[in-house]
């Protein structure tokens, strides 16, 4: 009978023994409510095409037995599937598992950053944390602690909207010219010699007043300034000087009466100066001749600031002032005279016209400019094919082509434009932006960022690059490279930077601030910046618009601390 009752009694304490072995770990799963965990950003977020986790742990002082080991793992539930983020191991100090200790008395916090990528199924998510815990061969699974909802995704509103580039023209409405030319002297003398009439200067004055007349150029006016060099009296040099600019003067004035040019009857057409001596004439030529002693005039130049003084010290230098008569003073009697004429060209009709029934007698400047004056698309194209035709060496006509059929969604023919073009100019910028479009449409992001970092004298292609700077995840950089524009994208940048009432002025300021899109980015600024007011008025205004944006808010997280208003869920 003794028997008989001792052996449950040994069956109960065997049992004992076994509980007290597991109750380390039973206890910590019963306790497991008490680790604390953190996730940062709350509600996830995606930027740069993944979402960045960060979490932080805390085990409480007198929780970690000392022999349990505790794998920790974050999981993200969307969709009815599970993406496990990085297990962490933790242990007790006297465990012989894998993993970092925790103190039993202190405790221990952790944190780890990572990201996954993100996928369009994640919008509706939940960040949880499974943890469990083993001691020996025995395994326990604690609690399951939702931890975080996901996930924020107005990066992804991000528009593609590149912006191409166009070669302009150099066309101007009119077209200034100026051609100069000299006449000499003889020494105290101020007739025009006839020699001096026939010289190539001459020469070119006369035919650029021909091409003048023929061409129906505007002759503005002519300056006539006349010089005596730095020998002799200084107030007979004043008066020669001042005949040498009349004499020189008349004979032009009288050549261009000749010719029939209006403008040389006007008075006012002649401008005239006089230089009595032209010490720095002198100073200019001595110092591009070969006199061997230049540099000992220079210094008499800067030595004697009296004109007077200075004459007589050059002078005292026979054999050089021999060889400054003869090289440098003829040069220094003269008169330089300068003709300005103005070339006006085609009026915007002549040169539509010719466009259309003449386009060969337009120049490339013509043509470029002409495409201007349209609005139409395929008369653009027209234009620009007609200026690769006429003028296939310049890449501005071809490259033009390419920016159209950008335009209108012909992808393929656009990129044979721009390589055909930068065979001719393989460093200009307005290719390489274009071409980096072409790269950023296929989807080669990489090549695209390298071609707009290579144009970045073309202000489009930092543009683009901030689009670029958007999708990746940098919005300050965006916000840098896009300082001027005023477009959505512009917008969207500063609100993800952080900067809400920057980014509503550009919206404003933008062409798509009456549009649907732009009405819904006004919403999400208005929930961001807790200005219910503007949140609720323009998400009415994005639905009335696009009402296919009511289900996307209904989903989007920057509303869900609304999602339990009244008011707001009623325009839901």
């Amino acid at each position: 009978m003794k028997k008989n009752a001792i052996k449950p009694l040994f069956l109960a304490l065997a049992g004992g023994v076994v509980l007290a072995g597991c109750d380390g770990l039973g206890k910590m799963a019963k306790n497991a409510n008490t680790i604390t965990y953190e996730v940062t950003p709350k509600p996830l977020e995606e930027h740069g095409d993944s979402i960045s986790i960060t979490l932080t742990g805390k085990f409480p002082g007198k929780y970690f037995n000392k022999k349990v080991a505790v794998a920790v793992t974050p999981v993200l539930i969307h969709n009815g599937k599970e993406t496990a983020l990085t297990t962490r191991n933790f242990k007790g100090m006297s465990s012989q598992a894998e993993g970092t200790v925790v103190d039993f008395e202190k405790g221990a916090s952790f944190n780890y950053t990572e990201k996954i990528a993100y996928a369009p199924d994640m919008q509706i998510s939940e960040l949880h944390v499974k943890a469990a815990g083993s001691k020996g061969t025995t395994k326990k699974e604690f609690i399951d602690v939702k931890v975080a909802d996901g996930t924020i995704t107005t990066p992804l509103l991000v528009m593609q909207d590149d912006k191409p580039s166009l070669a302009s023209d150099k066309f101007t409405k009119s077209v200034s010219k100026t051609v100069s030319a000299d006449i000499h002297f003889n020494v105290s003398q101020s007739d025009v010699r006839a020699n001096e009439l026939t010289k190539d200067d001459m020469k070119a004055l006369n035919a650029f007043v021909k091409e003048g007349i023929d061409l129906g150029y505007t002759f503005l006016n002519m300056e006539v300034s006349a010089y005596a060099s730095p020998d002799g009296e200084e107030k007979m040099n004043a008066g020669l000087a001042e005949k040498r600019a009349n004499e020189a003067a008349n004979q032009i004035v009288n050549a261009l009466k000749k010719a029939k040019i209006t403008a040389a009857s006007n008075p006012e057409f002649a401008k005239k100066s006089s230089t009595p001596e032209d010490w720095e004439g002198f100073k200019n030529l001595l110092q591009k001749s070969d006199l061997k002693d230049k540099d000992l005039i220079l210094r008499v130049l800067t030595m004697y600031p009296d004109l007077e003084q200075r004459e007589k010290e050059i002078k005292n230098m026979a054999a050089t002032y021999t060889e400054i008569s003869d090289k440098v003073m003829p040069e220094l009697r003269r008169a330089q005279i300068k003709i300005s004429a103005e070339k006006t060209s085609r009026t915007d009709n002549q040169i539509s016209a010719l466009i259309s029934t003449r386009p060969d007698s337009l120049s490339i400047e013509e043509i470029l400019y002409a495409a201007t004056l349209t609005s139409d698309l395929e008369a653009k194209l027209k234009i620009y094919q007609t200026a690769e035709k006429l003028f296939s060496n310049d890449w501005r006509g071809i490259n033009n082509v390419g920016y159209i059929y950008i335009l209108q969604n012909k992808l393929a023919d656009a990129q044979a434009q721009f390589e055909k073009a930068a065979k001719i100019e393989n460093k200009n910028a307005v290719i390489k932006n274009n071409l980096g479009i072409v790269a950023h449409i296929k989807g080669d992001k990489s090549k695209a960022a390298a071609l707009f970092n290579d144009a970045s004298a073309d202000k489009n292609a930092q543009y683009n690059l901030g689009i670029l700077n958007i999708q990746s995840g940098d919005y300050v950089t965006a916000v840098n490279n896009m300082s001027g524009f005023n477009t959505f994208n512009a917008a969207l940048a500063k609100l993800l930077s952080g900067n809400s009432e920057g980014a509503l002025s550009t919206l404003e300021a933008s062409a798509d601030k009456d549009s649907a899109l732009g009405y819904y980015l006004k919403a999400v600024i208005g929930a961001r910046s807790g200005n219910q007011d503007l949140m609720s008025n323009n998400m009415k205004s994005a639905i009335a618009k696009d009402a296919s944006l009511k289900d996307k808010a209904k989903q989007d997280m920057e509303f869900q601390k609304y999602k339990t208003d009244a008011a707001f869920n009623g325009i839901l």
